[in-house]
């Protein structure tokens, strides 16, 4: 199959879409696809072609500020790159707010390309102008086009976005086992609790994935009777603020701060950790946590956020519904580890869902379903 992947943003920005595309676009090549990513992204060269794991990039950008993945023609330049790699189908990844990937959307629905549309974020008050745009294009178009969303929460807010539309799709973000499975570096939880819970969180410093938050909780299970030390893997625009009130606190011995790890680095932290904490509730699917089950760790997590696809109560891990239950949830998992001990063995020996050969099935069951013009999506 000929395949089109689209994202406003590509390498060598770093960021979820960016990975997920680009490991998805590798893995469709090695299944045999012919595939191309078209991307506003620069590459710092300006425009132009490139390959990359054997497939092709092409940057429709332009000389911007900041380097923003912005055109102000996408639906010329991407019918432009179309006509010249032809492809069978259209996969198009967007967030929030993604105007490149909206002017593609255009561009393969006047070419009558099939178009699978994933939306890899929290559909909120934000997002609202786009609602107008996918809804005249879907209404039009919904016989060539699929709408479907990485976990059942964002595809329940896109569906009370956009209720007349039908059913969503859910297309999960996939993970490599091989890469995150753990290795027997990590001894698994002997019940014992007269040493600290280890617990670790890899996360993007700024205010949406609540890293002052997550502080509190911690502060908060210490001040009650709670023996725990947390490390943040990671960095971002609140990472000065956060340390600033880590040391104002007198919590240097139990919270520490690694910066941006690379994910080898990530692997060894998991292997000295018990427990993965994720306190975001804008998460619409939650790759690290999904990392560090793969890796054996159980997770601890909201229950508003897409981590509820793979992460179930008492088995893969702990959900709960606000901070203050997050934070009795570390007193009770550090006073008791039997539980914890039963959810590390689960997850050791029992792969998520979300492999990529199985995310790959899902794909390809989208795009044939286009193809035949059908409807693939389930009510979520």
């Amino acid at each position: 199959m000929r395949i089109a992947q689209i994202s406003d943003c590509f390498a060598p920005r770093t960021g979820g879409i960016e990975t997920q595309v680009a490991s998805l676009a590798a893995r469709q090549v090695q299944a045999g696809h012919d595939v191309q990513v078209i991307t506003a992204t620069p590459d710092g060269d300006g425009s132009g072609s490139q390959a990359l794991s054997g497939f092709r990039i092409h940057r429709l950008s332009l000389n911007l500020p900041f380097q923003l993945p912005i055109h102000p023609r996408t639906a010329h330049v991407v019918s432009e790159a179309l006509m010249a790699n032809p492809v069978d189908v259209v996969h198009v990844h967007m967030g929030v707010v993604s105007p490149f990937a909206w002017g593609a959307i255009r561009a393969a629905v006047r070419m009558d390309i099939p178009v699978l549309v994933t939306v890899h974020s929290m559909w909120g008050s934000i997002a609202r102008p786009s609602y107008s745009a996918v809804e005249q294009l879907l209404s039009r178009d919904q016989h060539r086009m699929q709408l479907s969303a990485v976990s059942s929460v964002a595809a329940i807010r896109v569906q009370q976005a956009l209720p007349m539309l039908g059913p969503i799709a859910i297309i999960p973000n996939g993970i490599d086992a091989a890469v995150w499975a753990p290795d027997g570096l990590r001894d698994m939880p002997d019940g014992n609790p007269a040493h600290s819970l280890e617990v670790v969180s890899v996360l993007r410093m700024a205010p949406r994935k609540r890293t002052l938050p997550l502080i509190k909780i911690a502060q908060l299970a210490l001040e009650n009777g709670a023996s725990v030390k947390v490390t943040l893997v990671g960095d971002g625009p609140e990472r000065a603020k956060a340390e600033k009130y880590v040391r104002r606190q007198g919590l240097q011995s139990e919270i520490s701060f690694t910066g941006r790890l690379t994910p080898q680095e990530i692997r060894k932290q998991f292997a000295r950790s018990e427990l993965f904490i994720q306190p975001s509730v804008q998460e619409s699917f939650g790759i690290a946590a999904l990392e560090a089950r793969t890796a054996g760790l159980p997770v601890l997590a909201r229950t508003q956020t897409g981590t509820v696809d793979f992460i179930r109560e008492g088995v893969e891990g702990v959900l709960v519904v606000d901070d203050a239950g997050m934070a009795r949830a570390l007193v009770q998992l550090a006073a008791d580890r039997r539980a914890l001990g039963s959810m590390s063995q689960h997850n050791r020996q029992v792969l998520p869902e979300q492999v990529w050969p199985s995310v790959l099935q899902k794909v390809d069951a989208a795009y044939n379903a286009l193809l035949r013009g059908d409807h693939l999506g389930s009510q979520p």
